[in-house]
């Protein structure tokens, strides 16, 4: 099943001589369970596909369709419920809540969704421990690290029954260790179903990904599979 569907999506900023199109004419279908990586240059257009595909921003013109859901005919806030509930995003910037501990943070869109309190924290110490943060669900924001806070931000956007989970640099502030451990909880995540989008400059953690999208200039420069490294990662061997 498709979860992102993005057909001759452009974005364009300003008019006349200074017009920037941060998207051209954009193809890309995720499917459930796959995990496709983006990567190209600074201000190739890879966050602006990002908050398109989140419903954060709109294209200029083209398609996009969410879990079958046309952005175009979506109100405001049925916007913002489709990200509520089938969306995990992953922000450059964590954008967790600092008057929440990580648990709470983890476990608020949960609970905005109908979770029980109990449900929730139990699902979110679930994913804080797999990332290795079981010794901090009680910290508040300014309390952990910037890898720390990273971790507590996609532990979120993985928890409960997103569909789709877009990160920005999710391994950005994280050494080789946790960066890795970082690509493994994406991809148990799409094992169960899940479709992501990863923006990453690491070509190594990228590998972790069924597919390899290269952007340019706002166009998609090319579509490339892994080697046979990535074979190995994908069935968990050593893991």
């Amino acid at each position: 099943m498709s979860v992102l569907e993005m057909r001759r999506v452009s974005r364009t900023y300003g008019q006349g001589a200074s017009q920037v199109h941060a998207l051209y004419e954009v193809d890309l279908t995720v499917q459930a369970g796959e995990m496709v990586a983006v990567m190209g240059p600074s201000g190739s257009g890879k966050s602006t596909l990002l908050t398109i595909a989140g419903t954060l921003e709109d294209a200029t013109c083209g398609e996009v369709r969410v879990v079958g859901q046309d952005l175009s005919r979506l109100s405001a806030n049925a916007k913002a419920r489709l990200r509520r509930r089938s969306i995990g995003y992953v922000f450059q910037d964590y954008n967790l809540l600092p008057g929440l501990t990580a648990a709470e943070n983890v476990a608020l869109p949960l609970e905005l969704d109908g979770v029980s309190g109990r449900r929730a924290l139990l699902a979110a110490l679930r994913a804080l421990g797999e990332l290795g943060l079981a010794d901090r669900p009680g910290h508040f924001p300014d309390q952990l690290s910037g890898g720390e806070r990273q971790r507590v931000a996609l532990a979120r956007a993985v928890v409960g029954e997103h569909q789709l989970l877009l990160a920005d640099e999710p391994s950005g502030a994280l050494d080789s260790a946790n960066g890795e451990s970082v690509m493994r909880l994406i991809l148990d995540a799409c094992r169960r179903g899940m479709a992501a989008v990863v923006v990453t400059h690491d070509a190594q953690l990228a590998s972790w990904a069924h597919r390899v999208v290269s952007i340019k200039d706002g166009r998609i420069t090319g579509q490339t599979e892994p080697g046979s490294l990535i074979a190995v990662q994908r069935t968990g061997a050593g893991r």
